[in-house]
């Protein structure tokens, strides 16, 4: 094998199964894709007391300067129903134009792309001048603890550094060339529980029912809006995902209730602002609503979720306009920079060099049948084995 052809390039890659955390023979395959072209490749695990160990790769093409990094994962989303798929989900089979399979979008698609796109120009023009480099996670679908960031530790430790990255993630929503990512909102989650006295509910006296203040509560969090939006991010939004009181007895009041939320967070915010945001809005909201009528202010606490996600925005013209470029000559659409969407790898990747995202439709990933069109893979390669010329040529402006 070659590794300048795309499809066959996806077909290896799906047809080893890693769904997170298992590696599956996708990275031994990948490393097999790049050791003769002339890679170092390690391989490195990661662990921590509490999860999976995970195995990643590193590999990396010439010595000097600019350095190239493209990131992305091989690990992918559990299948569901088997039996539900049209086609076996780790067969990698081509029907009606379209190849089928668990990672043919997210993100295995994107990885055989780059690396047919990496294959084909240094066919053609040799090795290039510089470094390219495949930064390649197993933990990106996990709780991604033991993956890129750890990788990125790993490698910076031994004196890599790299910059500009490009993430192979799918970003196009309708069609391939219809959106590059610039940067991602930030994201932060915690969990209000609001106490309250259990009781009978034909007794309402004797009892302070928490569904009451978590009601006003999460009112006070939904409303007002956080903000309009920026020039760059669209405004930021926090969703209530869970309320629960553990209750199943309908004539019983509970004791406590507790929901959570997210908040997905623009530029106009930092973690620390936006914490303290939400802390005035549950005080004024428990300060102002008893649980009843002449009763104590409703009484609550807050825990945080672990590792949020840091608000960023790329500015590099010469990283962003080899890609528009490269996508626009390939493909003839003009991409919009977009900052939609949910997280990435790339708000780890963001502290070590400039990141932009570009790959595949997303229309199928993590579905059923999550498929790719052959045709996309072909233009896919083509527009990165563009943007990796044009971007060679642009790194030193």
């Amino acid at each position: 094998m070659t590794a300048t052809d795309p499809v066959a390039n996806l077909q290896t890659l799906i047809r080893c199964p890693s769904v997170t955390p298992a590696e599956g023979g996708a990275l031994s395959a990948l490393e097999a894709m790049l050791a003769p072209l002339g890679f170092t490749v390690d391989r490195m695990k990661a662990s921590e007391a509490g999860t999976p160990d995970i195995e990643n790769l590193y590999a990396r093409l010439g010595k000097d300067d600019p350095h190239l990094m493209f990131a992305g994962h091989t690990d992918v989303v559990p299948v569901g129903d088997e039996a539900a798929w049209t086609h076996p989900p780790f067969a990698a089979e081509i029907s009606k134009g379209e190849l089928f399979g668990r990672g043919a979008v997210d993100m295995k698609g994107g990885i055989a792309c780059f690396v047919a796109a990496v294959a084909r120009h240094i066919e053609k023009n040799g090795p290039p001048k510089g470094s390219i480099s495949f930064l390649i996670t197993g933990d990106e679908e996990g709780p991604a603890i033991n993956g890129t960031i750890k990788l990125l530790q790993w490698a910076a430790e031994r004196g890599e550094s790299w910059d500009a990255c490009l993430v192979g993630e799918p970003t196009n929503p309708d069609r391939l060339g219809d959106m590059i990512k610039i940067g991602r909102r930030g994201s932060l989650s915690g969990k209000i529980t609001v106490h309250g006295v259990q009781g009978h509910a034909a007794y309402p006296h004797l009892a302070d029912n928490p569904v009451r203040g978590m009601l006003q509560l999460t009112h006070a969090l939904m409303n007002p809006p956080f903000d309009g939006g920026t020039d760059d991010f669209q405004p930021s939004n926090l969703e209530v995902t869970t309320v629960d009181v553990g209750n199943p007895a309908t004539n019983v009041i509970p004791a406590k209730a507790s929901a959570s939320f997210n908040i997905r967070f623009n530029d106009s915010w930092t973690v620390e602002t936006l914490r303290a945001e939400i802390l005035r809005r549950l005080d004024v909201a428990a300060r102002d609503g008893a649980l009843r009528p002449g009763r104590e202010p409703v009484a609550y606490d807050i825990v945080w979720a672990d590792r949020p996600s840091h608000v960023f925005l790329t500015r590099n013209n010469a990283l962003i306009a080899s890609l528009s470029s490269a996508v626009e000559s390939v493909s003839g659409q003009s991409p919009r920079l977009s900052t939609t969407g949910g997280t990435s790898d790339a708000r780890f990747i963001k502290d070590y060099c400039p990141v932009v995202e570009f790959g595949l439709v997303g229309q199928t990933m993590h579905m059923v049948d999550e498929r790719v069109a052959v045709a996309d893979l072909e233009t896919l390669t083509a527009i990165y084995e563009t943007f990796i010329a044009r971007w060679f040529a642009n790194a030193g402006l």
